[in-house]
């Protein structure tokens, strides 16, 4: 075989080789990507304006905007609507970047109380939306509230973590 045999062979097989790496680096950015996934429903604000506080029941709200993911547990004075946005990225733990949850509240006669929408801030919790047609705080004075709470103070409330 002579110089230029030598030559054709050897540029073969680094075309090969260079194939193969653009290849694999393909691979490994296509494997890097984002990917986004949502779980679970919340309706949408045109469709709770639809819902009025102390006229509307359970089955109105039904109608109106669908039966909720989840439910008071103990007393089911409560139907909860949860929404997650999740964020999948390569070999990495998928991470919670979003959730909302509308808490729809009923009154012991059955009609609607409360419509509340939480958001996930930072990690905390955060009431984004609230309508309400009563105080939650009956019969207490100002004092007595103060004294019922008194040991139920976090620590992070007072330092603001």
């Amino acid at each position: 075989m002579g110089f230029y045999g030598k030559m054709t062979a050897l540029s073969g097989a680094a075309r090969i080789l260079r194939a193969g790496m653009v290849g694999l680096v393909l691979v490994a950015v296509a494997a890097c990507s984002t990917l986004y996934r949502n779980h679970g429903y919340v309706p949408t604000d045109a469709d709770l304006a639809l819902v009025e506080v102390g006229v509307d029941t359970r089955e109105t709200v039904t109608e109106k905007v669908g039966r909720p993911s989840a439910s008071g547990l103990l007393n089911d004075v409560g139907w909860f609507y949860v929404q997650s946005r999740w964020e999948y990225r390569g070999a990495f733990e998928p991470r919670e970047i979003d959730r909302q949850v509308v808490s729809i509240t009923f009154s012991e006669n059955g009609t609607v109380q409360n419509i509340e929408r939480f958001g996930l801030e930072r990690g905390k919790v955060v009431p984004l939306s609230r309508r309400v047609t009563e105080s939650s705080v009956k019969g207490l004075s100002l004092i007595q509230q103060l004294l019922g709470s008194f040991g139920r103070i976090a620590p992070g409330v007072i330092t603001g973590d």
